[in-house]
C-alpha cells in the first residue's frame, strides 16, 4: 500500500528522484538530503506505515526488516557504530508521516549533550 500524498511513497515509486544507497523487495535506503552526520541514511519501508505507533501486528516485521538493514549497513562502517533514531508523532520531530529510520555514523551525537 502507498499513499499518493506521501512524499517518501513517491521517492518509493521514483517519481521523486533520491539517491539510493540500498534495496530490497521491503526496504528502500536513501541518503538523507540534509545529513546531520557524515554517513546520514534514511531507511524506509516500502509498505506506508505512518509511524512506530501506528504499526498493526502484520506490520511488525517491517520494522524486523529496517533494523535487520541497518545491522547490514553497520557492518561496511570502519568502526561498525553507529545510531538508529526513529520520530513518533509531530511533537517527537516526525516531519515525515511515513515509518522510517535515521542510520547516522561517523558523528558522536552525545559527545556535547545529545545534538544532531
Amino acid at each position: 500500500m502507498q499513499s499518493t500524498s506521501c512524499l517518501f511513497c513517491k521517492i518509493i515509486a521514483r517519481t521523486i528522484p533520491s539517491a539510493v544507497i540500498r534495496e530490497t523487495d521491503d526496504i528502500l535506503v536513501i541518503r538523507d538530503i540534509s545529513p546531520k552526520a557524515p554517513t546520514h541514511y534514511l531507511i524506509i519501508p516500502k509498505h506506508h506505515v505512518e509511524s512506530i505507533s501506528s504499526l498493526t501486528e502484520d506490520e511488525l516485521p517491517l520494522a524486523t526488516k529496517a533494523v535487520a538493514m541497518a545491522r547490514d549497513l553497520a557492518s561496511e562502517l570502519p568502526t561498525k557504530s553507529f545510531n538508529l533514531i526513529a520520530n513518533n508523532g509531530a511533537a517527537a520531530g516526525q516531519s515525515v508521516f511515513h515509518l522510517h529510520f535515521h542510520f547516522l555514523a561517523g558523528k558522536n551525537l552525545y559527545e556535547h549533550g545529545l545534538a544532531l
